[in-house]
């Protein structure tokens, strides 16, 4: 399924929740958090962090914990 990053929208769905309450509870663009649901674009550390905030989630939790096929190892 291409390279997904995040997990914001299977966490939002599993806890009921949608994208413009998430917009409303980060202050941020509705159409933002559409990019990060998508995988569009990655949202910044600090939203990562205010993000798992309210949703009640440890902030690993949105991120995949599997290897992204474009990865170069260090």
């Amino acid at each position: 399924m291409g390279n997904r990053i995040n997990k914001i929208k299977m966490v939002l769905a599993e806890q009921g929740r949608t994208n413009n309450w998430l917009a409303e509870q980060t202050g941020r663009d509705p159409a933002t958090i559409c990019k990060w649901c998508t995988n569009t674009s990655q949202p910044p550390l600090d939203a990562f962090v205010a993000i798992a905030k309210c949703l009640g989630v440890k902030m690993g939790q949105l991120i995949w914990d599997q290897e992204l096929p474009n990865a170069k190892p260090e």
